[in-house]
């Protein structure tokens, strides 16, 4: 299982403001190891966040992504002390998921 994502969400104006650092290999299944053989591909295929019960971000992903990646955006609404849900999942099937409380 990954390491938890770090995620911060603030309240600025009338929007929600989310940044969240995702620990992930992201391995393209183009680079060699050591011994010339090729890493197989890794990488997150699908994130979709959460607020309350809708969906407020859905994205599908592809190798070209970097390593641990960042990822940065704002929704209209939101209230300070409820929750935002985001999950990960990759081509292997394995899934995190981590929530935050918006401040």
């Amino acid at each position: 299982m990954a390491d938890p994502m770090k995620i911060r969400a603030n309240l600025v104006g009338d929007s929600t403001e989310v940044k969240v650092l995702m620990s992930h290999e992201m391995e393209t299944g183009q680079r060699k190891d050591a011994l010339g053989a090729i890493i197989p591909a890794w990488f997150i295929q699908s994130v979709t966040v959460t607020y309350g019960s809708k969906t407020v971000l859905a994205a599908q992903w592809g190798t070209a992504i970097a390593k641990n990646p960042f990822l940065a955006f704002k929704f209209q609404g939101g209230a300070k002390g409820e929750k935002i849900t985001i999950t990960w999942v990759d081509n292997r099937g394995d899934k995190r998921t981590d929530e935050t409380t918006i401040t």
